[in-house]
């Protein structure tokens, strides 16, 4: 496990704190927990836009946002991402 250091704002610090309070955590677990979370949404977003673009299938791309695939054509529904074409499904039923 590597270690990572940072200063934060002030007002983020106090912000943090009261987090860890409320929630019973420690800060290392803590910040993990959003570095792992924020990392995630990075993650779809990636996916979205490249999907998007057209630059990845939808299995491709649920398998970036660390989804199934179901759960990520819901998240491109969402994002009002249109994927169906017929090189998208070829690509796709190639895969599966």
């Amino acid at each position: 496990m590597g270690t990572i250091s940072t200063r934060v704002p002030d007002d983020l610090e106090k912000e943090l704190e009261q987090y860890l309070e409320e929630e019973r955590l420690d800060r290392s677990t803590a910040v993990r927990k959003f570095l792992a979370e924020g990392l995630a949404e990075w993650r779809r977003e990636q996916a979205l836009e490249k999907l998007a673009a057209g630059e990845i299938t939808v299995t491709k791309g649920a398998d970036l946002a660390g989804m199934s695939v179901w759960e990520f054509t819901q998240l491109a529904h969402e994002h009002d991402i249109t994927w169906v074409s017929r090189d998208h499904l070829e690509s796709d039923l190639e895969e599966l």
